[in-house]
């Protein structure tokens, strides 16, 4: 007896440990997962957080420079090491931004005169990304100057301590024509107001002769094909107008000038043989903005920007419309108070403006932000430049000139520009728009999530439309009505289709299922109606079938005897598709969509990905619904069957209910799946970021998005982020259904478990 005590005792030992470390051990697990999602949802964060940090200046240098008349422009090169300014006395110099070597901050590098102070009547200066100056002359003539820097790397100047071979930048400039002074007006006319731009082979000049006349000059290269001598022709317009011209920009690519009169705006086309028509006039709005001040160009000199002495500054751009392209006024800023210049960055859609009260603002005009507003050398603001790379600027100020570090990497993506309509440059109006990557440097990068969220429930929508009836009928056969024999080799074969992989599906759905549909697409329309209306007839003659015959396969095979119909109606429906298709459609079902209905066909659409991803999802709701209608306990339904109920009452009344828990998750995880789903979307779908719920066009999802451009995407770039913040949408939209679907399962189990 002692033995068998002591036996049992070891044996209740070894019990207690077993249970005690599979307690702590699934208690581990449960944890280890919390901290996993925990770590990923806060890694996100992490990524996401920096693109909604506001602006801030770091003063990384402060200097002086030698006492001169009145600054007309300040520049700098990218790697803000050399700085330059051109003075209103016709002189450019070089200046040094940073000690390094033997030269210090304010050290004079280069400096050089182009024009007697007495002869110089204007100046202006191409957008920044040209980088090139022009004064005008009291004769009618200009003289345009680039700086230009060579960069070096020569073997001396690596140093012994890191070994590493030392970058040298040296100023230069280059004098346009030649060296030369190029004729803007024959009649050598003193050039009052002036504009230039140049598209790297012509140039165009916009002046103000006589207060109140414009001069357009367009030069256009001519090579000569023997000698590859590159000659300038000139082409001179004038234009009489009613008052002073106050200001003039010219566009990039020479084919328009706005000239500003007070509080008119007026635009000239410039035709590619050089003619000159007005073709519209800015709709001012005086009353709402004020009087305008100044007029700029935006990069990409696609926006106008207007100043008005209410301190608003106003966008205007090019709208499509039903008389063709106007422009319109698209919306303001307030800089506080009135601005006295503008500058714009290089290639981004941001400009800062300095105001009377010496304040400097930073704004970005698609998102409609108000970056930075203040003083950041503490005294008043004269003139500002930033660097092609918008990572430090360079400020003239009363006291001398400051160099700052900008950190500002983000300032096209805001909160409301994520998921409300934005109104894109040449856009007819404000829309969701994701269009992340363009071949051109004037290219906005567009970042609405709305898109591709909308694709994403798109896309799981009519995949869980078409996966759901047939998952959940599938299970409720299989475990209820279908016999044992028959479920043995059905589950597990329905099973073993979730381990598919998705990509195999997806290249499937793209290059084999997609042509079919669009060949066969009333085909496909005929097996939705057919097939279900064949089943239907077939249960409506089997209840008429002899009593004897039906007790043959009472036993839950009779739904063997439904393979052939099933075949043979699908067979059916793609041989009568040419028939309907000649019938109702005129011998072509796409062309009839498309320009009958004004429905627009793609090829990959989303009935392709319906099909597709369904059939993925399917095994998923099969497998989790069946097992929870099986796992119903057998004295319920057979106490109710013992009661007189039918198969069917008590298949609806007593089992449905009881295993509705388990449904419910199984409908909610098949959603999941479909919400997560990449390959089968990547392949199948045209990927276009629109919102349609039209079933023949495609759509882009998150996690395609996140496939296709991750690989793409600058680390750390806005383009980068915004991918992250894809991706944590994506968890919290997972994260949501999840959550749904474990508080109704558990309504349902507290409601359904006392049965």
């Amino acid at each position: 007896m002692a033995t068998q005590s002591a036996q049992q005792l070891s044996a209740n030992r070894t019990r207690l440990f077993k249970d005690r470390f599979a307690r702590y051990g699934v208690t581990a697990g449960g944890i280890m997962v919390l901290v996993a999602l925990l770590l990923i949802f806060f890694y996100l964060l992490y990524v996401v957080q920096p693109i909604f940090e506001s602006v801030s200046l770091k003063k990384v240098n402060e200097f002086n420079l030698p006492q001169a008349q009145q600054v007309e422009a300040v520049g700098m090169e990218e790697q803000a090491e050399i700085g330059y300014r051109f003075l209103q006395s016709g002189k450019l110099e070089f200046f040094a931004l940073i000690d390094k070597n033997e030269r210090q901050a304010g050290d004079i590098l280069l400096s050089e005169q182009f024009a007697d102070a007495d002869t110089i009547s204007s100046f202006a200066k191409t957008l920044p990304v040209n980088k090139q100056y022009v004064y005008g002359l009291n004769d009618g003539k200009a003289v345009v100057v680039e700086p230009k820097f060579n960069v070096t790397f020569p073997e001396t100047a690596a140093t012994a301590a890191t070994d590493r071979v030392e970058r040298i930048i040296t100023p230069r400039f280059e004098v346009k024509n030649d060296g030369q002074p190029l004729v803007i007006d024959e009649q050598q006319r003193a050039l009052q107001k002036l504009a230039y731009e140049t598209d790297g082979d012509g140039m165009l000049f916009a002046a103000s002769v006589d207060s109140s006349t414009l001069l357009i000059t367009h030069f256009v290269a001519e090579e000569n094909f023997m000698t590859g001598t590159v000659t300038l022709t000139p082409n001179y317009t004038e234009i009489p107008l009613n008052s002073a011209i106050d200001d003039i920009v010219v566009t990039p690519d020479l084919r328009q000038v706005m000239v500003r009169r007070e509080n008119r705006v007026h635009i000239f086309d410039i035709s590619v043989s050089g003619e000159v028509s007005e073709r519209d006039l800015l709709p001012m709005r005086k009353g709402e903005l004020g009087n305008a001040t100044g007029m700029y160009l935006l990069a990409g000199a696609s926006s106008i920007l207007l100043t008005h002495d209410t301190g608003l500054v106003s966008q205007w751009f090019e709208v499509p419309g039903d008389e063709g392209r106007q422009y319109q006024y698209i919306r303001q800023f307030d800089a506080g108070s009135p601005v006295t210049d503008v500058e714009v960055e290089y290639y981004r859609r941001t400009f800062y403006t300095l105001s009377e009260n010496g304040e400097l603002n930073i704004f970005h005009t698609t998102s409609e932000a108000d970056l930075y507003q203040g003083k950041p050398a503490e005294v008043d603001v004269e003139r500002v430049m930033v660097d092609p790379r918008a990572n430090y600027l360079l400020m003239k100020t009363a006291s001398g000139y400051s160099l700052f570090d900008v950190d500002n990497e983000h300032p096209e993506v805001t909160w409301s520009g994520i998921w409300q309509e934005v109104w894109y440059e040449g856009y007819p109006e404000p829309d969701y728009t994701w269009q992340s990557t363009s071949g051109s440097d004037d290219f906005e990068s567009k970042f609405s999530l709305v898109p591709i969220s909308f694709g994403t429930i798109k896309a799981a929508a009519y995949a869980m439309l078409f996966a759901v009836p047939i998952g959940l009928a599938a299970a409720v056969y299989t475990a209820y009505f279908m016999s044992p024999s028959v479920r043995k080799f059905v589950k597990p074969t329905v099973e073993i289709m979730e381990a598919l992989p998705t990509v195999i599906l997806g290249f499937l759905a793209g290059l084999w299922l997609a042509p079919l549909v669009e060949a066969y697409l009333p085909g496909f329309v005929a097996i939705l109606i057919l097939i279900p209306t064949s089943i239907i007839a077939m249960a409506a003659i089997w209840s008429q079938m002899p009593t004897n015959i039906k007790s043959k396969v009472n036993d839950g095979r009779a739904s063997l005897l439904l393979i052939p119909v099933v075949l043979l109606m699908g067979w059916l429906s793609f041989e009568m598709s040419p028939w309907i298709e000649q019938v109702l459609f005129d011998g072509d079902a796409r062309r009839f969509i498309t320009n009958e209905l004004g429905v627009t066909f793609d090829q990959r659409n989303s009935l392709v990905v319906g099909i597709a991803m369904g059939f993925a999802v399917i095994p998923t709701i099969f497998s989790i619904a069946e097992d929870a209608v099986f796992s119903v306990p057998k004295h319920l339904s057979n106490g109710s069957l013992a009661l007189g109920a039918t198969p069917w009452q008590t298949l609806t009344k007593v089992v449905l209910l009881t295993a509705s828990p388990g449904i419910f998750s199984a409908v909610m995880m098949g959603l999941g799946r479909a919400v997560g789903e990449t390959m089968i979307v990547l392949m199948a779908t045209g990927n276009t970021p629109i919102m349609d719920w039209n079933i023949f066009e495609g759509m882009r999802t998150l996690s395609a998005n996140i496939a296709v451009e991750m690989p793409e995407s600058e680390v750390g770039s806005s383009h980068y982020r915004i991918l992250f913040l894809a991706a944590f949408v994506l968890f919290i939209f997972t994260f949501f259904f999840n959550t749904i679907a474990e508080f109704v399962r558990q309504r349902l189990r507290d409601k359904y478990s006392s049965m």
